[in-house]
């Protein structure tokens, strides 16, 4: 796990929407109130090889990308990770980068292949690209500044709509709670099932106060993609009092 560097500017913008508050007051549900109680201090995180990264740049994994490449109606480059059994240890050649206060992880091998300011997108058709494709877009779709964007593009499910309508009513008619300096991070993961085209993954949220939850989240392959599930009832999160069973895994 990388240890972390320095700490960003106590100026630095955070997303109204990674604040717990105001996340709890639009009545979000499921595994966004695990996610969406992500908030606080950034801290610029340490990679694999020991360097430092600051908040995401707007390149991909695999080198820089153009503002057009990060169209999502573009091809995605062929991945260069391979078909793998699911990972019972944490994956080799993750990089862990700030994105708004949570430290995200990306793989050259793995994805995202092409990452912008909001979007990350185009992942390696294997287990490992799943993992990164769910803890990367179940934290984008809530703290991009173009949300609506993330949500369109790279969710699906029967739950979609109703969460672009209820934050957009949300965004209109509330303020944004007050920031309590507590913020979350990725601890751990546990693959429930994965095929070729679902993979159900359980990862655990580690917060401040040592207190720890685990939100259930599947991500599907469609159009040469994974996307996000976004079920008409998301699953609730569930208090773990340990990493046993799980892989630990994380960046800060």
């Amino acid at each position: 796990m990388a240890e972390p560097g320095n700490r960003v500017a106590a100026g630095e913008p955070r997303s109204p929407w990674l604040r717990g508050g105001f996340v709890l007051a639009a009545a979000f549900i499921g595994f966004i109130a695990v996610i969406g109680a992500v908030l606080g201090v950034a801290s610029d995180i340490s990679g694999d090889d020991g360097s430092t990264t600051a908040k995401e740049p707007t390149t991909g994994a695999a080198g820089p990308s153009s503002a057009a490449s990060t169209d999502a109606g573009t091809a995605c480059p062929a991945p260069a990770d391979s078909p793998q059994d699911v990972p019972n240890s944490a994956p080799t050649g993750v990089t862990w980068t700030l994105y708004d206060t949570v430290a995200l992880p990306s793989s050259k091998k793995a994805g995202p292949a092409v990452a912008g300011k909001d979007l990350a997108r185009c992942y390696a058709h294997t287990p490992v690209g799943a993992l990164l494709a769910t803890s990367q877009i179940s934290v984008r779709y809530l703290a991009a500044d173009d949300w609506l964007e993330v949500t369109r593009t790279q969710t699906v499910g029967a739950g979609r709509d109703a969460y672009i309508a209820d934050r957009t009513k949300a965004e209109q008619t509330a303020a944004p709670g007050p920031d309590d300096g507590a913020h979350g991070q990725i601890a751990g993961f546990r693959f429930v099932t994965h095929n070729d085209t679902t993979a159900v993954i359980q990862t655990v949220w580690r917060f401040p106060d040592g207190r720890m939850q685990a939100a259930t989240t599947t991500v599907l392959w469609q159009d040469g993609d994974w996307r996000l599930e976004y079920p008409a009832d998301p699953p609730d999160p569930t208090p773990v009092d340990s990493l046993a069973g799980y892989t630990p895994w994380g960046g800060v």
